[in-house]
């Protein structure tokens, strides 16, 4: 019976659920040091000097450090696979402390001592002194002549800039009767809200040094580690315990190196960083705020006859992962909806906010609430309904990108399209809605995404893995590409049992814990990468575990290896499936035999060269009270071909977790920032409106199983792509319930008041129908 494809109790649910689970804070040795950072209280400029006086005679303060006393040389923080190719490497812009400060939040010097409230104490006690300069918040802005610039080398603050030219646009334009579709879209700044919060400590140890840390990439925190103290990486030990949630936040070294560093000023003890809430949503890594420009050239039958695309991310103060981000959001677009003549443009420019990394979707949430929204403009041009459009010029089957090497090899959105077209009664509900025109008025909106599963071959791809035979039949299996709460331990455990033959998936121990000393090299949790990646090292290790397995069972049986297999946990002879004797007897007698003593193991690595695409659309269903300029989500489904599913309840938690997020992109959340001074202005749960439980109707999930070709176990990308499309399908679903067609997310009353009053919706008739 196949282990995979069935919903299975995730292997730590059970130690989850009853608090025995140990995160970085439950493995602190005692007598731990405490570390503090003082923040810049200025958007841009220099610190001029640090007065530490007043800091180091406060009791129980043992070091202070400031921006002066760091090393000279910068790093990068990017949680991307180093390259020994110099063009590919990240942009190495940041010190440990930072004398330059480029936004209001910067680190600028950090206290040690023996208790926390010694710590703060004294940061509250240094003096600093600025030379404040102008700063830019706006990413347009920044690239204008003049405006203030944040780093040496980059003109006019832009990080990079890439473009796609595909046919001939100018020339296809000049067509005759084509019908123009213009726009421009803002995404916000968002932080990814997970609920633990960042955390490390880091302690020397036989001339080395160890780090525990909350991270989704302990083998690249090893080498930044490294980097930024000039180390041997070697001389790092990295050491990931169970996390509670990245969401790509943690794909970046945010305090490890701070961390590291700090414990090696005070002889080697044992120092701990702990970011408090404000500092994640200001200090650590936020989602890059993206401005779209799209122009669209239809044919009057809808067909798209060429389109100009302009992205312009704003990054931040420092690079992380820069311009991967936009550049893969500009990729989107003509392959969503191919188009044969295209223009693209993306810039990353450095501005005066936080730092903009990964998160959830990694710029698709941002190309797809524009792309979408452009979409069901160009259907309102042509005069079709926006299914209807969708239907008819989304990716079709067959369909190449030679860049990626991706393939479409199944008819994926229209199975997802009519999937979720079938569940929200798409055109039952339509009709119905048209018919609203008082002041409750009901709308239904789609929207559709693709998403690239892992990042070849933009860079490496690899996963290594060790699989042991225990004494007692089962098997140990440790791997690189981790465990951050979204259930991969629990997946790899039935694929290995899969692959090597056990009963069930409780015969494998995931070692979930990473640490940089022991575990097989892997590059972590992120690009929706770990079951599918894993699993080429998983079924190749599985079957060299296989063959030595079998090898040592002809010693004992007389038996040719091709005679026989692994079913079930047995070793059985395939003529007449009769059971010659049980993985436990075979460990033990290997063990143990006196005359040939064999403890069964295998490792192997597994450079991926191949990439996946994944599937899916989101409807969504409201209802608008124009008066209130409020937005009920009446339902709303997400339907995904994420191939297929090794553990479909999982799959379904994902998909809930995605749509969560994606509702409060849509309609709630975002980073606001005080243009006079460069301040977070709600950096804090009580100002920063998540969407809860209560904004919530029923999150529904669906599936499309596609097995895909290039997969050992025929999955695809999950774990990002539920964020993507639900914004847009929410927009769109205001669009149709009022006619008035939002730009921006997220669309929150302030918002929807600006528009309805410019439409006319807004005027005091309501008052008056309803007797007030």
């Amino acid at each position: 019976m196949s282990k995979v494809g069935k919903s299975e109790i995730r292997v730590d649910a059970f130690d989850k659920a009853t608090g025995r689970t140990k995160y970085y804070e439950d493995r602190m040795p005692a007598g731990a040091l405490y570390a503090r950072i003082k923040h810049a209280t200025i958007a841009h400029g220099y610190v001029k000097s640090i007065d530490k006086s007043a800091a180091e005679a406060i009791e129980g303060v043992v070091k202070v450090l400031t921006c002066f006393d760091v090393p000279e040389h910068c790093f990068p923080t990017a949680g991307h696979p180093w390259s020994i190719d110099p063009g590919h490497q990240d942009v190495a812009d940041r010190n440990l402390l930072n004398r330059h400060v480029r936004y209001y939040g910067d680190d600028i010097a950090v206290v040690i001592a023996e208790d926390e409230v010694s710590a703060m104490q004294g940061v509250r006690a240094l003096v600093v002194e600025y030379e404040e300069l102008p700063f830019v918040l706006d990413v347009q802005k920044a690239m204008e002549p003049g405006a203030p610039q944040l780093h040496e080398g980059y003109p006019n603050n832009i990080l990079k800039h890439s473009d796609i030219r595909k046919g001939d646009y100018q020339a296809a334009i000049q067509e005759p009767g084509l019908i123009k579709v213009e726009g421009w879209y803002d995404t916000p700044t968002v932080q990814h809200s997970h609920i633990e919060n960042h955390g490390c400590f880091a302690y020397e140890e036989n001339g080395r040094i160890v780090v525990v840390s909350s991270t989704q990439i302990p083998h690249i925190i090893r080498r930044i580690v490294g980097q930024a103290l000039g180390r041997p990486w070697a001389d790092i030990q990295i050491i990931k315990p169970y996390i509670g949630g990245g969401f790509g936040n943690k794909q970046d070294a945010l305090y490890e190196p701070l961390c590291a560093w700090c414990s090696t000023q005070v002889g080697g003890r044992c120092v701990r960083v702990d970011c408090s809430r404000e500092e994640t949503f200001v200090s650590n890594r936020v989602r890059h705020a993206i401005r779209f420009h799209i122009v669209t050239w239809l044919h009057k039958d809808g067909s798209i006859a060429a389109r100009k695309v302009e992205c312009f991310s704003n990054q931040g103060a420092y690079a992380s992962h820069g311009h991967s981000i936009v550049a893969k959001a500009m990729g989107s677009f003509p392959q969503i909806y191919p188009c044969d003549n295209f223009e693209g443009d993306a810039w990353t420019v450095y501005t005066n906010r936080p730092a903009a990394g990964a998160m959830r979707g990694y710029g698709m949430p941002q190309a797809s609430f524009a792309d979408d929204a452009n979409i069901d403009e160009c259907a309102k041009a042509v005069g079709m309904d926006p299914l209807e459009y969708r239907m008819k010029y989304i990716m079709p089957k067959g369909f190449h990108d030679g860049f990626s090497g991706n393939t479409n090899y199944y008819d994926s959105f229209r199975d997802c399209l009519e999937k979720g077209k079938a569940y929200i009664e798409y055109d039952k509900k339509k009709a119905e809605y048209a018919k609203d025109t008082g002041n409750i008025r009901r709308g239904i909106g789609v929207a559709a995404f693709w998403y690239n599963t892992a990042v070849y071959p933009i860079s490496l791809e690899t996963s290594s893995n060790r699989m042991l035979l225990n004494l007692d039949g089962t098997v140990t299996m440790q791997c690189g590409e981790t465990e951050i709460g979204q259930g991969a331990d629990t997946a790899y455990s039935q694929m290995t049992a899969e692959a090597v033959g056990l009963k069930s998936y409780k015969d494998v121990h995931v070692v979930s814990c990473q640490d940089t000393d022991i575990t097989p090299t892997g590059l972590g949790a992120y690009a929706s990468r770990q079951t599918y990646v894993a699993g080429f090292s998983i079924r190749q290790t599985a079957t060299q575990l296989r063959q030595k397995i079998l090898a040592y069972a002809t010693k004992l049986t007389r038996q040719a290896v091709d005679n026989m297999d692994i079913v079930d946990g047995n070793i059985v002879r395939k003529q007449d499936g009769a059971v010659l004797m049980s993985l436990k007897e075979l460990a033990m007698t290997a063990q143990y035999n006196a005359a040939d003593s064999e403890h069964i193991t295998a490792e192997s690595t597994y450079t991926i060269r191949n990439n996946a695409y994944s599937f899916g659309c989101t409807f969504a269903d409201v209802e608008v009270d124009i008066a209130l300029c409020k937005v009920k989500l009446n339902k709303i489904i997400n339907v995904h071909d994420c191939g297929s599913l090794i553990n479909p309840a999982l799959a379904e938690a994902q998909v809930h977790g995605g749509m969560s997020m994606a509702i409060g992109y849509g309609m709630s959340e975002q980073l606001l920032f005080d243009e006079k001074t460069g301040k977070p202005l709600n950096n804090n749960l009580l100002d920063y409106k998540l969407s809860t439980f209560m904004d919530h109707p029923h999150l529904e999930a669906q599936f499309v199983e596609n097995p895909e070709p290039t997969s050992p176990f025929g999955t695809k990308a999950l774990g990002e792509p539920p964020a993507c499309s639900g914004a847009p399908a929410i927009r769109n679903a205001i669009l149709n319930a009022t006619g008035v067609a939002i730009d921006c997310v997220p669309i929150t009353p302030h918002v929807l008041f600006a528009e309805f009053t410019k439409a006319g919706l807004i005027h005091d008739s309501w008052n008056e129908k309803e007797g007030n």
